[in-house]
């Protein structure tokens, strides 16, 4: 399928959905045309919005797959590149504290250095590939955004789709990298229930990035330096948060701030969770789950409000 034949296919998606929505407001005989007061209004809004994202469904899976086709086209390893990233990080970063500098057993990580790496990196790596994709998402799509109606909300929630289904063939690696260290090395790995827990961190982060991931898409679409400076401060956010060594709160003002980051206790309760058999601390899993909701409301509010001006500042 060409690039056209997607788009095209893209299209007719859309175009098929807005006649569907439009004849449900006419049979619904404009109700929704009735001023409301600002309270009213607001939790209509709310109530609206996932409705309207269930009735474009098939317009977000078209766009998620096309975003994996396009990022795989004409690729000999295909969906390996998922494991491929975060593995070579994994690599990389296991000789410099291992072998370069031999930090590691000062880390006090009580598991192998590989497995702590690479259990961070994966959901850094859904992260960041979630929130690269949306910040240009708008400006990629111009011509759907011009041409069409569609709850624009839909395209930055493809590119965070694309990344979830990057995250879940890279986290299956976690299996045999347990599986390895348990067998081959001085370590052992028991079983828990908690990893039943791991949803609910996926829940809370995936909330995180649909907010920040609407925000910097929006702010992308005005100020088109915004994919210049989120480039790099992805990769200092990343230095920031306990994705490669452990980040404590030693009492210092570095250490404050670097603790108000909600990335680090979501990615403490992926170890937590899955490597030591326990559930997340109760704190800092908490702050990160307010966080993430109040970016998720405040992302959403803003996005949908700015909505009207997309087209003619695309």
């Amino acid at each position: 399928m060409t690039d056209s034949d997607e788009e095209e296919s893209v299209f007719s998606v859309a175009a098929s959905n807005t006649q569907n929505d439009d004849a449900s407001r006419v049979q619904n005989g404009g109700a929704s045309s009735v001023r409301v007061g600002a309270a009213d209004e607001l939790a209509s809004v709310w109530y609206s919005l996932p409705v309207e994202l269930w009735a474009y469904r098939h317009l977000l899976a078209s766009l998620t797959v096309r975003e994996l086709r396009i990022r795989y086209k004409q690729s000999l390893l295909g969906v390996g590149w998922a494991v491929c990233v975060p593995l070579s990080m994994m690599l990389i970063f296991t000789f410099v504290f291992t072998r370069a500098i031999k930090v590691a057993p000062e880390m006090r990580i009580e598991m192998p250095y590989a497995l702590f790496a690479y259990v961070g990196l994966v959901p850094w790596t859904f992260f960041a590939a979630g929130l690269n994709g949306s910040v240009n998402s708008l400006v990629a799509n111009r011509n759907l955004v011009t041409k069409v109606y569609f709850p624009r909300e839909v395209l930055p929630l493809s590119a965070i789709g694309a990344a979830f289904a990057d995250f879940c063939v890279a986290g299956s690696v976690v299996v045999g990298l347990i599986a390895y260290f348990h067998v081959f090395g001085d370590w052992s790995f028991s079983p828990n229930a908690t990893v039943l827990f791991i949803p609910v961190i996926v829940a809370v982060q995936t909330a995180f990035m649909i907010g920040l991931g609407m925000l910097l898409a929006m702010a992308n679409l005005f100020y088109r330096d915004v994919r210049q400076v989120f480039a790099v401060v992805i990769q200092l956010w990343m230095f920031a948060t306990s994705v490669v060594y452990p980040i404590r709160d030693d009492g210092s003002w570095v250490g404050r701030v670097v603790a108000m980051n909600p990335m680090t206790p979501i990615i403490g309760a992926y170890r937590a969770c899955l490597i030591h058999g326990q559930l997340p601390e109760m704190w800092g899993f908490g702050y990160a789950t307010v966080v993430s909701l109040i970016v998720l409301v405040l992302g959403w509010s803003c996005f949908h409000r700015a909505g009207f001006k997309f087209a003619e500042r695309i």
